[in-house]
Protein backbone atom coordinates (compact mmCIF):
# COMPACT_ATOMS: atom_id res chain seq x y z
CA UNK A 1 0.00 0.00 0.00
CA UNK A 2 1.50 3.38 -0.97
CA UNK A 3 1.94 5.91 1.79
CA UNK A 4 0.69 9.47 1.49
CA UNK A 5 3.05 12.36 1.87
CA UNK A 6 1.57 15.59 3.15
CA UNK A 7 2.75 18.82 4.64
CA UNK A 8 1.28 20.09 7.84
CA UNK A 9 0.80 23.85 7.92
CA UNK A 10 2.72 25.42 10.74
CA UNK A 11 0.68 27.82 12.81
CA UNK A 12 3.67 29.85 13.99
CA UNK A 13 4.63 31.10 10.51
CA UNK A 14 3.77 34.62 9.47
CA UNK A 15 1.83 35.33 6.28
CA UNK A 16 3.77 36.10 3.11
CA UNK A 17 2.57 37.50 -0.18
CA UNK A 18 1.29 40.70 -1.76
CA UNK A 19 -0.03 43.29 0.71
CA UNK A 20 -2.54 45.98 -0.30
CA UNK A 21 -3.91 48.74 1.96
CA UNK A 22 -6.34 51.55 1.12
CA UNK A 23 -7.69 54.67 2.76
CA UNK A 24 -10.13 56.60 0.60
CA UNK A 25 -8.47 56.96 -2.79
CA UNK A 26 -4.93 56.38 -1.43
CA UNK A 27 -3.29 52.96 -1.73
CA UNK A 28 -0.13 51.31 -0.47
CA UNK A 29 1.03 47.95 -1.78
CA UNK A 30 4.03 45.66 -1.84
CA UNK A 31 5.48 42.30 -0.90
CA UNK A 32 6.25 40.70 2.40
CA UNK A 33 8.06 37.54 3.34
CA UNK A 34 7.46 36.39 6.88
CA UNK A 35 8.24 39.16 9.31
CA UNK A 36 9.76 41.70 6.84
CA UNK A 37 7.43 43.75 4.61
CA UNK A 38 8.24 46.46 2.05
CA UNK A 39 5.44 48.67 0.68
CA UNK A 40 5.29 51.62 -1.73
CA UNK A 41 2.56 54.26 -1.89
CA UNK A 42 1.22 56.11 -4.93
CA UNK A 43 3.84 58.87 -4.45
CA UNK A 44 6.73 56.40 -4.52
CA UNK A 45 7.45 56.60 -0.79
CA UNK A 46 8.77 53.31 0.58
CA UNK A 47 7.36 51.93 3.83
CA UNK A 48 9.23 49.17 5.68
CA UNK A 49 7.56 47.07 8.28
CA UNK A 50 7.57 44.02 10.48
CA UNK A 51 4.97 41.48 11.52
CA UNK A 52 4.89 39.87 14.97
CA UNK A 53 2.60 37.07 16.16
CA UNK A 54 0.98 37.86 19.52
CA UNK A 55 0.05 35.38 22.29
CA UNK A 56 -3.65 35.47 21.37
CA UNK A 57 -2.99 34.44 17.74
CA UNK A 58 -3.35 37.88 16.15
CA UNK A 59 -0.55 39.41 14.11
CA UNK A 60 0.68 42.93 14.87
CA UNK A 61 2.06 45.03 12.00
CA UNK A 62 4.30 48.11 12.30
CA UNK A 63 5.39 50.27 9.35
CA UNK A 64 7.63 53.35 9.06
CA UNK A 65 8.70 55.49 6.10
CA UNK A 66 11.86 57.54 5.59
CA UNK A 67 10.25 60.67 7.06
CA UNK A 68 9.40 58.95 10.39
CA UNK A 69 5.70 58.62 9.60
CA UNK A 70 4.33 55.41 11.01
CA UNK A 71 1.33 53.10 10.87
CA UNK A 72 0.54 50.12 13.06
CA UNK A 73 -2.29 47.66 13.50
CA UNK A 74 -3.44 44.07 13.78
CA UNK A 75 -4.75 41.20 11.69
CA UNK A 76 -7.37 38.78 12.91
CA UNK A 77 -7.07 36.32 10.02
CA UNK A 78 -9.71 38.01 7.85
CA UNK A 79 -8.05 41.34 7.11
CA UNK A 80 -5.65 43.94 8.43
CA UNK A 81 -6.54 47.26 10.08
CA UNK A 82 -3.83 49.94 10.43
CA UNK A 83 -3.92 53.38 12.03
CA UNK A 84 -1.35 55.94 10.87
CA UNK A 85 0.23 58.85 12.76
CA UNK A 86 -2.49 61.23 11.53
CA UNK A 87 -5.33 59.04 12.84
CA UNK A 88 -6.39 57.65 9.43
CA UNK A 89 -7.60 54.05 9.29
CA UNK A 90 -6.22 51.83 6.52
CA UNK A 91 -7.88 48.55 5.62
CA UNK A 92 -5.96 45.85 3.85
CA UNK A 93 -5.46 42.22 2.96
CA UNK A 94 -2.83 39.76 1.76
CA UNK A 95 -3.01 37.94 -1.58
Amino acid sequence: MPSMIFRRKRRDTLPSGFFRFSHGSRTVHGHGDGDFIRLRDEHGVEWRGVAERQDDGTIRYRFRDGEDNYASGVSDGYGIILRDSKGNTWRGFID
